[in-house]
């Protein structure tokens, strides 16, 4: 099969699980024997633009013409079998979608997050749940600046949703929700219950596994207020208060917090600030933890470091709501606390630590639980038998490519079981 990857890459500055995926699915795709080209755009590249150059970027992120007449171009001259379309936000725009329709390429696209409903895609507002966008015109965004705190930022983002809903909903043959917690919200707002399939996240077999009890309690992430940070902080107050749980917290990544977690962790010896890792070293670091925590006050649509924890054999204590309640088997493979209460989140992590023969046990589950849904495996057979399904939903019937195009690209057909990707 031949596949074209559209996705505009996120800073690098701050960790982006949705570049990771991307990359892991490309490499899995690649390593089956598909051919995988890819048209992307790099967020980084707007800091070395002149200032009209970046005023100029808030203009083409509703619609970019320059970007569909190229990948239009590209796409005739080298006819694909589908197109994965991941993240078109600044740079692509859904300009991405009419080149597909100017092509005759079918297309598929991985919801990463909410941003069909909701303009900065977090459907949270003030650090709480907020639907006041879904089904109606986005302009409570608008109004409180749900983009980086800025009406002015917003402001494009809720016009390419209004003018482009339709266009998504028309011009995609198989959209991949990473979790049926995110389906069911979408399928609650309006979108196509008929093209939202479930395509959870794959994850890479680690090298690294745990083999003994663990030395730390781990966060890894964006340090922004919608992950729990501060939730965790005053949890872990808590538990200081009342003697430790006898392991340190790690704190690993970066952010808008980032000044206020190093202050509140210097000069604690319960307590390590350890900057932004590396992939190895995160996957080291997740290797030797008691569990993994991921205390999002916002809905989550998936939750990667939960998974990457059942890789390694770790459990996770997670926040009882969004994609975790189906990621997480409360006392099975890890513990679920009510979300946004401290107090129930110090109870998990002080449980998680004291029963040191139930934690293992724990992590043996979320091993298990890994090899069943969320291993490479898994992933591939899911991500291609959605291909399968938006070609044949293009062409109104079949199951694969048809012969020309495969003769044209001289790609060859890959194993359809293999492996999956997502955020």
């Amino acid at each position: 099969m031949h596949v074209f990857v559209v996705h505009n890459r996120y800073a690098s500055a701050q960790p982006s699980g949705e570049n990771n995926v991307v990359d892991q699915e490309v490499a899995l795709l690649r390593g089956a024997g598909h051919q995988v080209e890819s048209f992307e755009r790099r967020s980084d590249d707007i800091a070395a633009r002149s200032l009209l150059g970046k005023a100029a970027v808030a203009l083409t992120v509703p619609w970019n013409p320059a970007v569909r007449a190229e990948l239009a171009a590209r796409l005739r001259t080298e006819r694909p079998d589908v197109v994965h379309v991941h993240n078109v936000f600044p740079l692509l725009s859904p300009a991405v979608l009419a080149a597909c329709a100017d092509a005759g390429v079918p297309a598929v696209a991985t919801l990463h997050n909410y941003t069909q409903i909701c303009p900065p895609g977090t459907l949270q507002r003030g650090g709480r749940p907020c639907t006041q966008c879904v089904g109606a015109a986005p302009l409570p965004a608008v109004r409180h600046g749900c983009y980086r705190d800025s009406r002015l930022a917003t402001v494009p983002l809720a016009v390419s949703l209004s003018v482009n809903r339709r266009r998504w909903w028309s011009g995609v043959e198989r959209f991949f929700c990473i979790s049926a917690a995110q389906r069911d919200v979408l399928v609650r707002a309006g979108m196509p219950p008929e093209r939202l399939a479930v395509k959870h996240n794959f994850v890479p077999d680690p090298d690294d596994r745990r083999s003994g009890a663990g030395e730390h309690l781990l966060y890894l992430g964006r340090l922004a207020e919608a992950k729990g940070v501060r939730l965790l902080m005053a949890a872990w107050e808590e538990i200081a208060a009342g003697g430790g749980v006898g392991v340190p917290l790690v704190v690993a990544g970066t952010g808008p917090l980032e000044g206020e977690v190093a202050a509140w962790a210097a000069g604690r010896d319960d307590v390590r600030y350890v900057g932004l890792y590396d992939q190895d070293e995160c996957r080291k670091a997740i290797a030797r933890s008691v569990a993994v925590v991921a205390p999002s006050t916002w809905l989550e649509a998936f939750g990667l470091v939960v998974v990457e924890a059942m890789a390694a054999g770790v459990p996770a204590v997670a926040a009882g709501h969004g994609a975790f309640v189906e990621l997480v088997e409360d006392g099975v493979t890890g513990l679920l606390h009510r979300p946004g209460d401290p107090a129930s989140l110090a109870a998990c992590l002080r449980r998680i630590t004291a029963e040191s023969a139930r934690n293992r046990e724990m992590g043996r589950a979320a091993r298990r639980r890994y090899e069943q849904d969320f291993s490479p495996d898994v992933g591939l057979k899911r991500l291609v038998d959605g291909y399968r399904t938006a070609i044949a939903g293009r062409s109104g019937g079949g199951d694969s490519p048809s012969p020309s195009r495969e003769r044209s690209t001289g790609s060859s057909r890959g194993n359809p079981g293999e492996r999956d990707g997502g955020s």
